[in-house]
């Protein structure tokens, strides 16, 4: 036990805290004086409590009983996507939350790791030969459609996204032949023109139609006010605009710790839009460091897939440099206006108990697979 908790890495677990305590800061600052989210000191203290246990209890355990499990957690992960849909909370139009008293739990953020660790299991097994069309390829798409499809019926755009982004990273990492990668980029920017294209040109039928069958507009109208910025309905675009503005007011380096006004102007302050309440109150100083502190845990986590012997456990990391990496930048795109505007929190940041849980058992993983790999790391 004392051998492995020495291969623990020490730069990992404090940048994780430092984000944590920022987090709690922004998070308070939002809850000051705001009539829609308060800052709860006891339920955060429970949150955070469970997460860093969470994150010990991950790093602890042997990664490598999970890659032999895969199929039965992929099962048992797509059963509670299924479970979700029929029995769960609708929270912010979206059915996606199982509630337990005054915590929440969004099973799509466990099937992201799930769905890393699945394909990971998969793809090793090739051990770094190239991914073949049928016997490879086709099989991922399909264990990545099916949680998609779920998850698009809640209906959940961002998360679904995210595990798009997960396929793509995946495959690439895990070899994938050249011509594919041609075929896969051709189909992906074919159906992605197509969409800009409908939604641009038919968007008022699109809305209509959807309406009359009582079905979710909210994503169409996300897509129309970023492709059409300057004439889309301003109340539709209020939630971006509000964001520039207020991290254009932040200047170098900001108003000011409790200064702002975005955590009571910015829609979802404490959540998905706690990126402006960084622009505003810390300035492009402040919002430059938070990005720093990512690059450094990102490229930590990068070294310890290189070094590691264990397919497997390199392309884990790998999924999960891709989940984040994404998320950083789809969370800070969409608050500057260069990315559509989805439901996807900041990392170790935002508001969100499921998230920050997954992040953390995430990083755990990472941990473990550091300290269970067969050779000591030496670059430390």
């Amino acid at each position: 036990m004392l051998h492995k908790f020495k291969k623990i890495d020490p730069l990992i677990v404090t940048l994780l805290i430092v984000l944590i305590v920022i987090g709690a800061i922004l998070q308070y600052s939002v809850g000051v004086g705001n009539t829609t989210f308060a800052f709860d000191v006891k339920k955060s203290i429970v949150i955070y409590l469970i997460s860093i246990l969470a994150f010990v209890g991950a790093a602890y355990f042997d990664y490598r009983i999970l890659t032999k499990v895969s199929y039965y957690l992929y099962g048992f992960g797509v059963l509670l996507l299924v479970a979700v849909y029929f029995f769960g909370s609708n929270i912010n139009n979206a059915r996606g939350w199982f509630q337990f008293g005054f915590l929440s739990f969004q099973p799509v953020e466990l099937m992201k790791i799930i769905l890393i660790i699945t394909l990971a299991a998969f793809m090793a097994r090739r051990k770094g030969e190239p991914l073949e069309l049928i016997r490879d390829v086709l099989p991922i798409g399909m264990l990545v459609a099916i949680p998609i499809g779920l998850v698009l019926l809640q209906p959940d755009f961002g998360n679904g996204l995210i595990l798009a982004v997960l396929l793509v990273g995946m495959l690439w990492i895990g070899n994938i032949k050249g011509r594919f990668v041609l075929i896969g980029v051709t189909i992906i920017g074919g159906f992605t023109y197509l969409l800009l294209f409908l939604v641009n040109q038919y968007y008022a039928f699109i809305i209509s139609f959807l309406s009359e069958r009582k079905l979710s507009i909210q994503w169409i109208v996300r897509i129309n006010t970023f492709i059409n910025p300057t004439t889309a309905d301003k109340n539709d675009s209020y939630h971006v605009d509000s964001a520039i503005r207020s991290i254009g007011s932040g200047f170098l380096t900001g108003e000011g710790y409790l200064q702002g006004t975005s955590p009571r102007t910015v829609p979802y302050a404490y959540s998905d839009s706690i990126f402006a309440v960084v622009g505003e109150e810390f300035g492009f100083v402040g919002a430059s460091i938070l990005l720093l502190i990512y690059f450094v845990l990102i490229y930590r986590m990068i070294l310890i897939a290189l070094y590691c012997n264990n397919y497997a456990g390199s392309f884990i990391i790998i999924g999960i440099v891709t989940m984040l990496v994404f998320q950083i930048f789809q969370n800070v795109g969409m608050m500057i206006g260069i990315m559509p505007l989805t439901g996807i929190t900041l990392p170790f940041v935002s508001y969100g108990g499921t998230s920050l849980l997954i992040n953390m058992v995430s990083m755990g993983l990472v941990m473990s697979i550091k300290m269970h790999d067969d050779r000591l790391l030496d670059e430390d």
